[in-house]
């Protein structure tokens, strides 16, 4: 079979218009059409003046909206290319920037982008940054007060320490002694808060007391880029949220054998009045209903045995007696300071320019990508072509 036809994407600061995405650019504005819309890329963000500026112009109506921006996105750069991808996504291509802020994918018509237009009623698109390989899905793991599931974790961080990391959680109120700011905690302000959960940057959140707490995707994300599988201990309410969102994760439930059981457990502990024992046994057969009638967990775990019960964990998440494979941290994409870009079908080439140069070819196999906005879209295959 031929090849098909590759198609050229200038830089912003050529000025020059492209042949065949439908990108021009202009004051370092890249315009990409796709149908009857425009979407503006440059500048800064309105709402942020660290993150690169999205307008939107629709030809059917003449008039210019500013669409509510999710996801982090890429700071604005000097120069960048724009290529027009399928299922509703835009590549954008920074020049000259950081290995891990090269590549980035706007969302304007993506399944996540229809959700979350559907959801706030208005126009919506979404940043997503570009990464080498894929990963280990992150893992989500519920169950009462008392249930062990705490021991359980603690159990696996000690044994595989190099392959198993907690997201670090956002609350709104004031650190506590001793506590550091994105150690314990990411402290921040209620407003901001309150403005990133409206922007999707939350996984899950919830007020307890006037304070907000809540994992955000970034933080998750951050710890997948480490190389380690990402552990969430969070209630059914948590889980919930975190399973109708993007990110794609293993729900665990742990159960204790009995009521019974779980109250002698409570009672063992000596830290709670009679209310209290109370109080959390009642939530505690709430959850346990929740949890096992909810459909959000895959796997159930008694807690019957501990030794047991963690050996099942394992089992679970696929480690065996062997020492296990860490995983890979996330490699950055170092991309020619001058370059030109063209596409042919799902690959992306970027060919170095300029005098003292060796001419080498970067390829972006974009074929097996998953994942995207508001997290990370993963699966990028990268490859060099010597000029030879």
């Amino acid at each position: 079979m031929g090849e098909a036809a590759a198609f050229f994407v200038d830089h912003l600061e050529n000025g020059q218009h492209t042949n065949g995405f439908g990108v021009k650019s202009e004051d370092r504005d890249t315009s990409v059409q796709i149908g009857d819309r425009s979407y503006v890329i440059g500048g800064s963000h309105e709402g942020n003046p660290l993150f690169l500026g999205v307008q939107i112009h629709d030809k059917t109506t003449n008039k210019w909206s500013s669409p509510t921006v999710l996801g982090t996105g890429p700071k604005p750069c000097k120069g960048y290319s724009a290529i027009v991808l399928k299922q509703g996504r835009i590549l954008v291509i920074k020049k000259g920037s950081a290995s891990d802020d090269s590549i980035w994918f706007l969302e304007v018509d993506s399944l996540f982008v229809r959700e979350q237009r559907k959801l706030l009623g208005k126009e919506v698109v979404a940043w997503s940054k570009g990464v080498r390989g894929n990963a280990e899905k992150p893992i989500v793991i519920s169950g009462p007060s008392g249930v062990g599931k705490g021991t359980l974790i603690t159990m696996l961080m000690k044994e595989f320490p190099s392959m198993f990391g907690f997201s670090v959680s956002h609350t709104t109120r004031s650190p506590r002694c001793m506590e550091k700011n994105g150690v314990h905690y990411h402290f921040t302000d209620k407003t901001v808060m309150e403005k990133e959960i409206n922007d999707g940057k939350f996984l899950e959140f919830a007020s307890v007391h006037g304070n907000l707490y809540g994992t955000s995707i970034e933080s998750v994300e951050v710890v997948t880029d480490s190389g380690k599988r990402c552990i969430l201990d969070i209630d059914v309410q948590g889980a919930r949220s975190v399973k109708s969102s993007s990110l794609d994760a293993v729900f665990i439930f742990v159960c204790p054998p009995s009521m019974k059981e779980l109250e002698d457990r409570l009672r063992a502990r000596g830290t709670e009045t009679e209310e209290q024992i109370q109080k959390r046994l009642r939530n505690a057969e709430a959850e346990i209903k929740a949890g096992k009638s909810s459909g959000i967990f895959e796997h159930i775990l008694y807690n019957d045995n501990l030794e047991e019960c963690y050996k099942n964990l394992k089992n679970l998440l696929g480690i065996n007696d062997d020492a296990p494979v860490n995983g890979v941290e996330v490699e950055g994409i170092n991309l020619p300071k001058e370059h030109t870009v063209t596409k042919m079908e799902d690959k992306i080439m970027i060919q170095e320019t300029g005098e003292a140069t060796k001419n080498d070819m970067i390829v972006l196999d974009l074929s097996s990508i998953n994942g995207g906005a508001p997290g990370r879209t993963r699966g990028i295959v990268l490859d060099t072509v010597k000029s030879s």
